[in-house]
C-alpha cells in the first residue's frame, strides 16, 4: 500500500463511518480502510479528531436517531435498528447520556411528525379541483 500523507487515511475512515453508519461497522473495518493496525488507527484517530473511532461512530448513529425521532413516527426500537444499533436498552442509555433525556421524551419535545408533512403544490392543485365545472359548463354540454 502506498504511503498516504497526513490525516487523509484517517479521513477516509471517518467518511466511511459517516456514509455507512447503519451498517455493522466496527473499529477493525475503519482501520482496514485507513490501512492501519487497529491500535495505531485508534491512537491516531483520537489524536486528530479528539474522540475514539467507536465514540465517533456512536455519535453519528445517535445524531441520525435524533433526526428520525423528530421527523418520523417510527417506533424507538425501529429507529434503534435502523441506525445500526443492536440493543434498545443500550441505545436508550447512550441516547440519554448524549441528549440528556430518553428517546421517548426527546420525541415528545418536538411537534408530531405529521406536522412536518409537506404536500407538493401540484398535488394540492390536482386534488383540490372540483370534479365538475362550477359554472355549469358540464351540464350545458350534456344537454346539447
Amino acid at each position: 500500500m502506498a504511503f498516504v500523507p497526513g490525516v487523509r487515511h484517517l479521513t477516509r475512515a471517518k467518511d466511511l463511518a459517516d456514509r455507512r453508519y447503519a451498517d455493522p461497522l466496527d473499529v477493525d473495518d475503519l482501520a482496514r480502510v485507513a490501512g492501519l493496525s487497529r491500535a495505531h488507527f485508534s491512537r491516531e484517530f483520537r489524536r486528530h479528531f479528539g474522540e475514539s473511532p467507536h465514540a465517533y461512530l456512536l455519535t453519528r448513529r445517535l445524531e441520525r436517531a435524533a433526526a428520525l425521532l423528530r421527523g418520523t413516527d417510527r417506533s424507538v426500537a425501529e429507529i434503534c435498528f435502523a441506525v445500526g444499533l443492536a440493543s434498545v436498552g443500550s441505545f436508550t442509555s447512550s441516547f440519554t447520556r448524549a441528549f440528556g433525556m430518553s428517546p421517548t421524551k426527546y420525541r415528545a419535545s418536538f411537534p408530531p411528525a405529521r406536522a412536518h408533512v409537506v404536500v407538493p403544490g401540484c398535488v394540492v392543485r390536482a386534488y383540490g379541483r372540483p370534479a365538475n365545472s362550477t359554472n355549469g359548463e358540464d351540464t350545458a354540454r350534456a344537454t346539447s
